[in-house]
């Protein structure tokens, strides 16, 4: 009994620890000093940056000082979740300057206060479906404020439905039961849902979405996943994530963002997003 007595002793200031370290306060600081730091590209604004911080920009280790984050720019819209158990924030930015513009999506693990990882995609007028101006337009009207207490999933069941609609791209459409909500809408880069469409429709069949990562916000209903579309045979899979809203169970919102390593990753993007948005 001693023994179990000490060993308690010994853990609870570790265990206390980690919890000051991690907390939701906490990693709202990073995420708006993450902000700050793109804003003014410079780096030092993530306090707890180190030589040791591990950074990853679309899928390749990368030098942080060359990188997108020293870059400044002028953010027109970001929404962050919160993950407490790992602490880790996922970050989603749009950029819709006209000289250059981005969307832009990062993971930031930290360990001990400390940031371990930053995993950033950056995607610009050569990526998937892009264009800012309609990712901004839509992903202003959307409502992703904190789920009531008593509605809020578990991160079992939010990871649940995402599993069911990424799992959805290997087999194609009726393979997997996916929880979609009758309401459910999908910005994919700049096209979102048409009217008389569902999130059902246009998902491929025969991919594997692959080396999947998580960052969840139970308080948001969200999971953002960081992956490898296509598998990633030869180096040739792309850098991509899919973030979700969930609601009650059900996929309310879906958000991607893939990088190309050829213009709209070879295929003739559609003439809606050559179109100027409607208000």
């Amino acid at each position: 009994m001693k023994n179990i007595a000490l060993l308690a002793g010994l853990f609870a200031p570790l265990v206390d620890f980690v919890d000051a370290a991690c907390t939701r306060a906490s990693l709202v600081e990073l995420a708006n000093r993450y902000i700050s730091a793109q804003s003014l590209g410079e780096t030092r604004y993530l306090r707890t940056l180190t030589p040791a911080t591990n950074y990853v920009e679309n899928g390749k280790p990368a030098n942080i000082s060359t990188g997108i984050l020293s870059h400044p720019l002028k953010i027109d819209y970001r929404r962050s979740i919160y993950d407490t158990i790992q602490c880790a924030t996922y970050t989603e930015v749009v950029v819709a300057d006209r000289a250059h513009p981005y969307v832009i999506g990062t993971q930031i693990y930290t360990v001990n206060g400390t940031i371990s990882k930053i995993d950033t995609l950056v995607t610009d007028k050569e990526d998937w479906l892009f264009n800012a101006t309609h990712t901004l337009h839509y992903a202003l009207q959307e409502d992703w404020e904190p789920i009531p207490v008593e509605k809020r999933d578990t991160r079992e069941t939010i990871q649940a439905a995402a599993d069911a609609y990424l799992n959805l791209f290997k087999n194609g459409t009726g393979s997997v039961a996916v929880p979609w909500a009758d309401n459910c809408k999908r910005l994919e880069g700049g096209l979102y849902t048409a009217p008389g469409d569902t999130c059902n429709s246009g998902v491929p069949s025969g991919v594997d979405l692959v080396n999947r990562r998580y960052i969840f916000d139970e308080t948001l209903g969200v999971v953002d996943v960081f992956l490898t579309f296509g598998g990633g045979v030869n180096g040739s899979g792309l850098p991509d994530s899919h973030e979700f809203r969930i609601e009650n169970g059900k996929i309310r919102y879906v958000h991607t963002i893939t990088v190309c390593w050829e213009f709209n990753c070879g295929f003739e993007p559609p003439e809606q997003l050559s179109q100027e948005i409607g208000w």
